[in-house]
């Protein structure tokens, strides 16, 4: 049997008997997560919001790290057993200080949610002069989880859940300049460059936390309306992806296919809890169900195959460590 998801091996629907319709309510039906503890990055906007709600209704206590305390705490207000800390995702030493303070906790970690993430945005650097996509939206992910791995193993059974994006097909991983050094910043590149790095890390960390009972999954939440991912975005960008008129308005057959919050956060939410996933990993899921291997960059949906491939996920994971200077050692 496969036990790995190189090249896309599991890749495959297993009938979770949910769609792209599902709420994550009614993924979560029936789930009882008292005494679980979760992290949830992004958690007091959009879909990381909802999703919080959700596991906190099933009974999780759930912590919410945030650069806007203040924020959090109006958005998060009334949501029972929830926790509120502060940490900048551009801000490794941020990082650092987050993990290290929730270890002294001695808790064991059930859920890291890996929600929070940027798109959109112009060309910036964090202070070690990396492009902010991939600072954000996959640097931080690979630094957050290695920091927090000994409260992973404490749980006997922890998930790890990234979510990534269809996005992911924009761009492979550019090995030879990922921090567009010597080539034109683009975007959307830099975006879909972030989300396969999410990928390629979440079959690279599941196959090595595998005997440690720590499982891993990325994920596409689907095109979510309501949330604050294009608050950067200029007009004329969504215009030139077909996605709006002239004028900036929103096509009504593109507004129309949104998913709202509740359906957006269904993926993630079945892929920390199913327990149809309790003896696979490392496998990229949309709509409530496992995703299909897809090679056709021309369909959005699906996964692309050189987002699972073996050379590149280990290549990446050496990477990864120089970038943030951390040896990740799954022991």
């Amino acid at each position: 049997m496969e036990h790995s998801n190189y090249y896309g091996a599991l890749q495959k629907a297993i009938g979770s008997g949910f769609n792209a319709s599902s709420t994550a309510q009614e993924v979560i039906r029936g789930i009882d997560l008292q005494g679980k503890t979760a992290i949830v990055t992004g958690g007091n906007t959009g879909i990381g919001l909802q999703t919080v709600k959700t596991l906190c209704q099933a009974g999780a206590q759930v912590v919410v790290p945030a650069r806007d305390i203040k924020k959090a705490a109006r958005n998060l207000v009334g949501i029972p057993n929830v926790t509120i800390e502060e940490m900048d995702l551009m801000n490794p030493h941020s990082i650092d200080a987050f993990a290290e303070k929730f270890l002294l906790t001695g808790k064991p970690l059930h859920l890291l949610i890996n929600n929070a993430g940027i798109m959109w945005v112009p060309l910036r650097r964090d202070r070690r002069g990396y492009e902010s996509q991939l600072a954000t939206n996959y640097l931080a992910v690979f630094q957050l989880t290695a920091r927090l791995w000994e409260a992973l193993k404490k749980a006997e059974g922890a998930r790890v859940v990234n979510v990534s994006s269809s996005g992911h097909q924009f761009s492979d991983f550019d090995f030879l300049d990922p921090n567009f050094l010597n080539r034109e910043y683009e975007t959307l590149k830099a975006y879909g460059q972030s989300k396969t790095a999410v990928n390629l890390f979440s079959i690279e960390l599941d196959k090595r936390a595998e005997h440690h009972n720590v499982r891993v999954y990325a994920l596409c939440p689907g095109a979510v309306g309501e949330t604050e991912l294009a608050r950067e975005a200029p007009a004329d960008l969504f215009h030139k992806l077909g996605f709006s008129d002239a004028q900036g308005n929103i096509l009504q057959e593109v507004a129309s296919s949104l998913k709202t919050i509740q359906q957006g956060a269904a993926t993630t939410v079945w892929a920390a809890t199913s327990k149809l996933l309790d003896n696979i990993g490392g496998v990229y899921c949309e709509n409530a169900d496992i995703a299909d291997l897809s090679s056709d960059t021309s369909i959005i949906g699906g996964i692309k195959p050189y987002s699972l491939d073996k050379a590149n996920a280990e290549k990446l994971w050496t990477l990864s460590e120089e970038m943030t200077g951390l040896t990740f050692n799954i022991s």
